[in-house]
């Protein structure tokens, strides 16, 4: 897995101080506590797991037991700054409709995924012929939670297809080398990047 630290660092440098924010598929709590530490935010999260969940609780953070595909629905229009989904859009069966729903309940979400056009993923394909394992898609293929992979231009075409505003977009590398994405149609977004954080919220 590429460095937390990295992305933590990234998300956070995206994020005002004082915020309210929730993080979907918070998993054990460390990007709160974080960003609790970095930019003193009211942090919540919802997390799938039975063991997140109770991981999180024994940290003293605000996280409720929930699906993001069926329980962002009871969450209230506009009831957090930022809604963020790291790492865990790929493990989502209704992508599009949580990517509806982060919008409807956030002013702005912050959403970051492996990408899968990455060149090592490339030529596992290409020449061995299996799924690939990079340092962000870390598990065989009969042990991951992924289900709809996708890629960097992959995910600008989604926010094109549901009108969503692509605010700021960045590229991380193998190394961890963080470059900004200026250029959406650029064949080197897909090519060399392990993973990809983007800031989106509604076209007004």
């Amino acid at each position: 897995m590429l460095n937390n630290k990295i992305s933590q660092n990234l998300i956070s440098s995206l994020i005002e101080e004082n915020s309210k924010v929730l993080d979907v598929g918070c998993g054990d709590g460390s990007l709160l506590v974080f960003l609790e530490n970095k930019k003193n935010i009211n942090g919540h999260g919802l997390e799938i797991s039975h063991e997140g969940v109770k991981t999180c609780l024994s940290k003293g953070l605000s996280v409720l037991q929930g699906n993001a595909d069926t329980d962002l629905v009871n969450f209230p229009k506009n009831s957090f700054d930022y809604v963020i989904l790291s790492r865990t859009l790929q493990a989502t069966h209704k992508p599009k409709e949580v990517l509806k729903e982060m919008l409807r309940i956030g002013k702005k979400c912050i959403v970051s995924f492996p990408n899968f056009a990455h060149w090592k993923c490339r030529l596992d394909l290409l020449l061995k012929g299996v799924m690939p394992m990079t340092k962000t898609l870390s598990e065989p293929w009969y042990q991951t939670p992924n289900i709809h992979l996708c890629t960097i231009k992959d995910f600008i075409k989604i926010c094109e297809l549901l009108s969503i505003s692509v605010d700021k977009a960045f590229r991380l590398s193998e190394s961890g080398l963080i470059k900004t994405i200026d250029t959406p149609e650029s064949f080197y977004n897909n090519l060399f990047s392990v993973e990809g954080v983007f800031v989106i919220s509604k076209k007004t």
